[in-house]
């Protein structure tokens, strides 16, 4: 199965717009005021109002629970990203509130040598998808990749998105990948010419090729 796509990082709207003609499958907007791509300045009705078939993704770090569901609604996002340290009890307590929303659930993790994969274990009826992200400590947006054969170490069926600094020299890389869990391709700073601001001739050659 082709992956999906992922655009993250989203700040500026005439950006998004020509993004989104792209037709990309997700879109990324990040409600960490840590990250230089953080959502201030887009409007609530924007977000809502991108085309239907793109799924609009909330990016959390460690936010408390009722306001992950009030900003989820009011942006009007088919799916939150946990992008911080958020235990297992903290999921099952989200994923029971954005249940009646209909909003899927994504959990991070950042992967390094050191990576304990027993971990995903308890989250794995939780969430409905993993975030294989670069092990950092600003919580991404690295422009760094991991090394990709950790996830032999791998052995759950959920699937999952691929991320943490993949640019078009990663392609055939991409391409070589056969795990039918890879579920969506997550890119971002490597397709910017400034934080938020996406390089739509990048994209289009990227998009087209994968």
């Amino acid at each position: 199965m082709e992956p999906k796509l992922k655009i993250c990082g989203m700040k500026l709207p005439d950006n998004i717009q020509a993004v989104a003609m792209l037709k990309p499958d997700y879109l990324g907007f990040i409600f960490y005021r840590g990250s230089k791509r953080f959502i201030e300045g887009l409007t609530p009705s924007f977000v809502r109002n991108l085309p239907a078939g793109i799924k609009k993704t909330g990016v959390f770090v460690n936010e408390e629970l009722n306001k992950v569901v009030e900003l989820a609604i009011l942006y009007g996002l088919n799916t939150v990203q946990l992008h911080g340290s958020e235990p297992v009890k903290y999921c099952i307590a989200l994923k029971g509130l954005l249940a009646d929303h209909g909003i899927t659930l994504i959990k991070a993790f950042g992967l390094g040598e050191h990576f304990d994969f027993s971990q995903l274990k308890n989250y794995e009826t939780v969430v409905d998808y993993f975030l294989f992200d670069t092990q950092t400590p600003a919580h991404g947006g690295s422009g760094k990749t991991f090394n990709w054969k950790l996830l032999e170490r791998y052995t759950l069926d959920k699937p999952y998105f691929l991320s943490g600094g993949i640019g078009p020299e990663h392609l055939l890389q991409l391409k070589e990948i056969t795990d039918t869990r890879l579920y969506a391709i997550d890119i971002n700073s490597r397709f910017e010419t400034a934080p938020g601001l996406k390089d739509i001739d990048k994209l289009i050659e990227f998009k087209t090729a994968l």
